[in-house]
């Protein structure tokens, strides 16, 4: 959930107790934020039974772990009893993602200082721009701020001189520029590297049926411009 549209909800329902759960249906429980206004896009520290770590990307040892606020990927400890046994008859995924005991996720985050979990998005959502390895979902949460932006996904999009090109696709609540849109990035925490060079105004960001954004489209310029 964006950091905005977390904010919004907030506002709106004033809940009493708002949790962000984080977890997937081969282990269920990761980890748990009691308390998600208080820190947004927290996504906070392991569950009951639970032990969570963040190794460097492209590593395949549980022990490799990535320094605090640096970005790695997710893994999850085995060991508990919410956790499956393998993949049906899918012995090559096995191989791939279940290793000494640790889960392999797929998904990328950060542990902070205070040592709890950032999501930042998947492996392969991961574009190299620069050389630098740039996950989208932090920069979605920036622009989500911004009362102009209604929804935004950010994609690499090929390029000559960056390698990808990060670009945001948006739909607009209300009018607004590319430049403002920059503007509020560089006035947020978002390192310089990671801000958008191009921006996109879409009538709909393509999802699934279930809602998760299909980032494939957009590399394949399958949307319809605002």
């Amino acid at each position: 959930m964006p950091d905005g549209l977390l904010l919004k909800i907030r506002d709106a329902f004033k809940p009493e107790l708002f949790v962000n759960h984080y977890g997937s249906s081969e282990i269920y429980t990761f980890t748990i934020e009691p308390d998600a206004p208080a820190k947004p896009g927290s996504a906070g520290k392991a569950g009951l039974n639970q032990r969570i770590r963040v190794v460097k990307l492209g590593a395949s040892d549980a022990a490799a772990l990535a320094a605090r606020g640096e970005e790695g990927q997710i893994i999850a400890d085995l060991a508990g009893d919410e956790a499956f046994g393998g993949y049906w008859r899918r012995p090559e995924v096995d191989q791939a993602t279940l290793v000494n005991g640790w889960y392999f996720t797929g998904d990328t985050g950060y542990m902070d200082r205070d040592g709890d979990l950032f999501v930042t998005g998947r492996v392969d959502d991961i574009m190299i721009s620069g050389g630098e390895n740039v996950s989208p979902v932090e920069i979605e949460s920036v622009l989500s701020l911004h009362p102009a932006v209604s929804e935004v996904a950010v994609v690499g999009l090929p390029d000559d001189r960056w390698g990808q090109r990060i670009t945001a696709f948006v739909t607009r609540a209300r009018a607004v520029t590319a430049d403002a849109l920059d503007r509020h990035c560089k006035a947020s925490e978002l390192a310089d590297f990671k801000r958008p060079r191009g921006y996109v105004f879409v009538k709909a960001i393509p999802k699934s049926p279930v809602g998760k954004i299909l980032r494939r489209m957009l590399v394949a310029g399958e949307y319809e411009t605002d």
